[in-house]
């Protein structure tokens, strides 16, 4: 069998394969004994037909066609390992170049690959700002606005009141490609801030409920506002021109507890306010460290991305798309609505819809490959004792949301394997960026050498399905790479794909 090889540009490998002759003439006797198994021939029992008889009866198309599948199936195992390429996925038959001696053309999607630069000697400033007592303040003001008592007002809207209107809003002006709503016609609760907590993350717009001010139930009104150039909320309509119209439905009181050991109390396992004060600031460093610390590592990765090689085949681009659009398809769901009315909704195809997501699943990837190959070349391990851990509390987590039925049905040895496979990625994937971390603020030098694992990490692998129980049971979720891990490479020697039944070339 004679092998040549060709690398080409979108890191695939096109390998035209010529085989013996007489692998042919077998794989022709074969499928006519399959054919005749399922072809009713007279006067032969399945499968006993001679090769003569099954010829005359399906033609020889019929059986060069069978044939043709038989011989793929194979000499392909054996052409990827004498190739010495290795696959990322099944790869396809494009063509049959001839048949004397039988020539066939595949093209095989190769595994990722990345080359990294000299990532340990990025360096970026480390500024994590502090939790102020503003910030506490914020938070608690907030837990007792969500604790008030609501009791409906027969008078004018005032400050403090929570307003229910009839809101929708629109473009004042249409550009080519846009579309004339931006808030569709639906009810709302507002309520109405003093003036010294008005906040640019007001919606609709930052000011809009004292607008609200001195209205009366029934009462209608329409505002014009202009979105600044700075928008960050909204970006797609910086410096933008739109119409609020809303109609008072009603207007409640609000009556805010007092911030005293009892309002601790109710709030969970606080003795003291002072007890519930400490714990929100502990929750918002905590909270801001996890922002922080994620665009710290973004830019991380980022700089290596920069600095790196990376390539792919088409096909786990294609993946990955599907895996973004799979994940759009959940977050619908969780909101009662399905892609086919989503895509209604935005006058866009599936195709569009796929071509939209395309960059998204191309950085996911990169990223993700980057990771990886940082976390192999740093030889980052998962510790046993943790794993099980965490494996353990997510198994908690699944039998406290779901019933014994549904766990019954959900939780196979696939499952669990996924799932275990799942969380130790996550686990290499923290170590790693906490080594980076350490690289970019200087903890660590250049210099430094890896620890020797006892056994190398796994590479991450993609869970069948999503599970919202892991996401809400581990509480040290890292940030990028556990949404962004691309789709798991397939077995080192898939079968291959045929496009289509390819008509050989004429022997002659």
């Amino acid at each position: 069998m004679k092998i040549e090889t060709q690398i080409l540009e979108d890191h695939q490998a096109r390998l035209t394969v010529e085989a013996e002759s007489q692998q042919l003439e077998s794989a022709r006797h074969k499928a006519a004994q399959k054919i005749a198994q399922r072809v009713k021939i007279p006067g032969f029992r399945p499968g006993k037909a001679p090769y003569a008889v099954v010829l005359r009866t399906v033609g020889e198309a019929a059986i060069l066609d069978e044939a043709m599948e038989i011989l793929v199936s194979d000499i392909y195992p054996k052409v990827i390992d004498e190739a010495g390429i290795k696959p990322y996925g099944p790869g396809n038959l494009e063509k049959i170049d001839k048949l004397d001696p039988p020539t066939l053309i595949f093209v095989v999607p190769l595994e990722a690959t990345v080359t990294l630069g000299d990532y340990r000697s990025l360096r970026f400033p480390y500024e994590l700002k502090t939790v102020t007592e503003e910030d506490v303040a914020r938070a608690i003001d907030d837990l007792q606005n969500r604790m008030a008592i609501l009791e409906p007002a027969n008078r004018t809207a005032q400050e403090g009141d929570e307003v229910s209107l009839r809101i929708s809003a629109e473009r004042k002006k249409v550009e080519e490609g846009q579309a004339l709503t931006l808030i569709r016609d639906h009810s709302a609760p507002v309520t109405i801030k003093p003036t010294d907590k008005e906040n640019s993350q007001e919606w609709p717009f930052p000011g809009f409920s004292r607008q609200l001010v001195g209205l009366n139930i029934g009462d209608e009104k329409a505002i014009e506002y202009t979105y600044p150039e700075d928008e960050t909320i909204a970006e797609s309509l910086r410096g933008r021109e739109a119409i609020f119209r809303f109609k008072v439905e009603e207007i409640k009181s609000r009556k805010l507890p007092e911030l005293n050991d009892e309002f601790a109390q109710s709030l969970g396992e606080f003795e003291t306010f002072e007890a519930l004060r400490t714990q929100i600031r502990t929750n918002l460093e905590q909270q801001a460290k996890a922002d922080y610390d994620e665009t710290y590592h973004n830019q991380i990765i980022d700089a290596i991305i920069k600095d790196a090689q990376i390539k792919f085949p088409p096909l786990m681009l294609e993946h990955e798309v599907d895996s973004v659009v799979h994940q759009l398809e959940n977050r619908l769901s969780q909101q009662n609505l399905d892609l086919p009315t989503y895509l209604k909704t935005r006058k866009i195809s599936e195709e569009d819809l796929h071509k939209e997501m395309t960059p998204v699943a191309e950085n996911r990837i990169r990223r993700s490959l980057v990771l990886f190959e940082v976390g192999k070349a740093e030889a980052i391990k998962v510790d046993e004792s943790e794993l099980q851990n965490e494996t353990t509390r997510t198994m908690d987590t699944i039998h406290r949301l779901y019933s014994p039925k549904e766990v019954r049905r959900m939780v196979t040895d696939n499952f669990v394997q996924n799932m275990v496979s799942n969380i130790a990625a996550d686990m290499v994937a923290k170590g790693t960026l906490e080594r980076l971390q350490a690289y970019a603020k200087g903890e660590l030098t250049t210099l430094a050498e890896p620890e020797k694992p006892s056994k190398p990490a796994s590479k991450p692998k993609r869970k069948k399905k999503e599970v919202q129980a892991s996401a809400e049971a581990s509480t040290t979720q890292p940030i990028e790479q556990v949404e962004n891990k691309p789709t798991a490479e397939v077995e080192s020697t898939p079968k291959p794909k045929r496009k289509k039944k390819t008509e050989p070339v004429s022997s002659t």
